[in-house]
């Protein structure tokens, strides 16, 4: 009889059942309530990178990948000039250089600002051509032992496509105001007459790069310029030939600030490229991670294609 009766007691009554859905429901609450607060104290670390502190700070700034004008990076360069509380900066360098107008505003950039307070730059695993034309306006470059630094030099590139627009039928024609507008020309080998125009640009270009690495690197001409036929070297060469002043990085580029009548300890902030927020931080690792799962990330070039006068080192 009594077990008739617990046969036919609804589950909803029974009390062990009841326990069990309670506590369920507490536990998805308390899930719930835990990702919000990780979320939150994410958003709040992450977004706290976003702010410049209120009181004296050493300025990071960030050069990565390809060199290219910016006109954000100049503001951040002049607001740096006229803010106070910035008592030293520090330039992290991780390029292979890029184009020589970038690389040039880039130097210029650094060299003003270098008069108003003491900058260095410190070169990570790759500070060549445009790159370590911006090291040397610093006033102290610090390296790796086996970071690449180097490749003093400017070239110019282009594309001869003519013998395989010949094989697929397709010619082109073009209409100019003189004989080396336009040119070189996908279409035709290039002609000693636009070679040489080109070759003067280029030395001319060089000429001003070997210029500034011998005047900022106390250099002689010749030595410079022996150092000068493109070659990249490490960090241990580099400081032997005079390329950069010390081995080390980020906490050996501080020391030297510090030993710049610099307050000690003060707190690095990155200004260049600002830090992301939270939300936006949030929305790009969405998007990579959308990409990846549709296959567009493997669609991407492998080397960013540059045409035209650079300072680039590239494997």
């Amino acid at each position: 009889m009594q077990d008739q009766t617990q046969e036919q007691t609804p589950q909803n009554q029974n009390p062990v059942l009841r326990a069990l859905r309670r506590s369920r429901g507490r536990w998805r609450l308390f899930a719930v309530l835990a990702i919000i607060g990780t979320i939150v104290a994410l958003g709040a670390r992450l977004n706290s990178e976003f702010f410049t502190p209120e009181k004296d700070y050493t300025a990071l700034i960030v050069i990565e990948g390809v060199i290219v004008s910016d006109p954000s990076r100049l503001a951040v360069f002049k607001s740096l000039e006229e803010d106070d509380r910035v008592k030293g900066v520090i330039i992290r360098i991780n390029s292979p250089g890029g184009t020589t107008a970038g690389g040039e505003e880039l130097y210029e950039a650094i060299s003003i600002l270098r008069e108003q307070k003491p900058v260095v730059a410190v070169i990570n695993e790759l500070g060549a051509s445009a790159a370590y034309m911006s090291a040397i306006a610093t006033d102290r470059v610090f390296a790796r032992r086996l970071s690449i630094v180097g490749s003093i030099g400017v070239l110019f590139q282009s594309v001869d496509a003519s013998g395989l627009l010949d094989t697929i039928g397709i010619d082109f024609d073009k209409v100019a105001s003189g004989p080396l507008k336009a040119e070189p020309d996908l279409n035709e080998a290039m002609s000693d007459e636009v070679r040489a125009s080109l070759q003067a640009l280029v030395d001319d270009s060089f000429n001003w790069f070997v210029d500034i690495v011998a005047d900022r690197r106390g250099l002689t001409r010749t030595a410079t310029m022996a150092l000068s036929d493109g070659r990249i070297v490490n960090g241990r060469v580099a400081l032997n030939v005079g390329l950069i002043d010390e081995i080390g990085g980020q906490r050996e580029a501080i020391d030297w600030l510090e030993g710049q009548d610099i307050e000690k300890d003060l707190p690095v902030w990155q200004v260049y490229p600002r830090a992301e927020s939270f939300e936006e931080r949030f929305i790009r690792l969405l998007g990579e991670q959308a990409s990846s799962v549709i296959g567009l990330n493997r669609a991407l070039p492998a080397k960013l294609p540059l045409d035209g006068l650079i300072s680039f080192w590239q494997l």
